[in-house]
């Protein structure tokens, strides 16, 4: 899937772009105190990375052969892995934090949004992404402007509309009947479903993410309340696996999160309320786990400020701890737990703070890495090109000048940023 991404240019300033422009014709050698092994977890001392246009090319010892003529990057002080990934962001979004801009603002400017959100999501080590939802598949043209050298940002993997219940999680429900509000994601019963997974796949989305329960920014819902049927749930899987796309379900309910788990869904978004059972059906079927458990913190402390309605404030209030939990428990079983955020509901850029919770919350240092990086690249289907520092992996390359290891919280502020063999952060 990514092996025809076109390399990314970074644009916004004239002479990033040279720069950037002639760096892509150079082999650049990047010397490393120390490099994250993501499939083992092992670090390797003084390494150095040759990269040769977008593509790693060789990983060796200090002792390696420097070509002549290469640039040479020295990170030798510094902690070197691969660009990590968050598997649950709503990166096209207005850039005002009012709850309800949407309403007041051209959608286009969320779009705008999208754009701004992509650079700080990058600069903060996110080399990769998954959107999963946005209206009139904002996060395709997203994609396709980073993919086409236009704008700086992360590798994606986009949703398009996410589908839902006529009156649920998915759907638009603040207005009174008269506006006739709906989202574009709408759909009722197993033919209707399978039209809309149709049209995104039309549309240019890389899956389909479906909301299997209520959530806690709907208005109307109950969090744990299950929406589709199984009949709905395996009709939405059977019609997109068949269109070679992967789904990603939010629920945060339990019986909505088995009910999925049933029907064959990639992944469970949120999964606030697990029990023993769901987490052992999620590991007999290899279901992905992607939990967030950062962005509560920053609801309950702003929710009011960015004018939550008490209403979403509260249900905050009721999954945040029970996520948590949940959280450990997966962790505990051996469950596949991908780092997922859920950007967007908090500052974008600030992605890197779910790490320390994530340690917080019962993953080891290199857990929490794993997560990040081989995991998801295993749930995304793209282990042959990110997520590794190894010969023929796109130069997605990150450092951090303390140990994360040592101290998770480095994670949160990265000094140096590589994508595609291109250098976008150096401090």
């Amino acid at each position: 899937m990514l092996g025809n991404l076109p390399r990314l240019i970074t644009a916004g300033f004239a002479a990033a772009l040279l720069c950037a422009a002639a760096m892509a014709d150079e082999i650049t050698v990047i010397k490393a105190g120390s490099v994250f092994d993501s499939q083992t977890g092992k670090v390797i001392r003084d390494a150095v990375i040759v990269v040769e246009h977008d593509k790693i090319t060789a990983v060796g010892g200090s002792g390696t052969q420097i070509p002549e003529g290469a640039q040479v990057i020295d990170l030798s002080s510094s902690f070197v892995l691969p660009g990590v990934m968050d598997m649950h962001t709503h990166i096209v979004s207005n850039l005002d934090n009012y709850f309800f801009a949407g309403y007041f603002q051209s959608p286009h400017r969320a779009t705008i949004g999208g754009v701004v959100n992509a650079e700080k999501t990058l600069l903060a080590g996110f080399t990769t992404i998954r959107n999963v939802g946005a209206s009139d598949y904002a996060d395709v043209a997203l994609r396709n402007a980073i993919n086409d050298g236009e704008i700086p940002g992360p590798r994606m993997a986009v949703s398009g509309p996410s589908l839902g219940i006529t009156g649920g999680h998915c759907d638009n429900n603040s207005l009174n009947a008269s506006f006739e509000e709906r989202s574009d994601g709408v759909a009722d019963g197993p033919w209707e479903v399978r039209t809309k997974v149709r049209k995104n796949v039309k549309y240019g989305s890389d899956l389909i993410k479906f909301c299997a329960t209520g959530g806690v920014f709907s208005k109307g819902t109950k969090v744990g309340m299950t929406q589709y049927t199984l009949e709905e749930m395996q009709a939405i899987v059977d019609e997109s696996h068949t269109h070679g796309r992967k789904v990603a379900a939010h629920a945060h309910g339990n019986e909505g999160i088995k009910r999925a788990i049933v029907a064959g869904v990639d992944s469970v978004e949120h999964a606030s309320f697990l029990d023993r059972e769901a987490v052992q059906m999620g590991i007999d079927r290899g279901t992905f786990f992607a939990l967030d458990i950062y962005n509560t913190e920053y609801t309950l402390e702003m929710g009011e400020a960015n004018g939550v309605p008490e209403e979403n404030i509260n249900k905050e209030r009721e999954v945040g701890t029970t996520q948590r939990q949940s959280f450990t428990l997966a962790v505990k079983m051996g469950a596949k737990v991908v780092y997922a955020t859920d950007s967007g509901v908090y500052p974008h850029g600030d992605n890197g703070k779910q790490f320390a919770r994530a340690v917080r919350f019962g993953m080891t240092p290199t857990q929490a890495l794993m997560s990040a990086t081989s995991l998801t690249a295993e749930l995304l289907g793209w282990e042959d090109s990110v997520g590794e520092i190894a010969p023929g992996m796109y130069a997605d390359i990150i450092a951090v000048h303390g140990d994360p290891l040592d101290d998770i919280s480095e994670m949160e502020d990265v000094d140096f940023v590589m994508k595609g063999g291109i250098v976008y952060k150096n401090k």
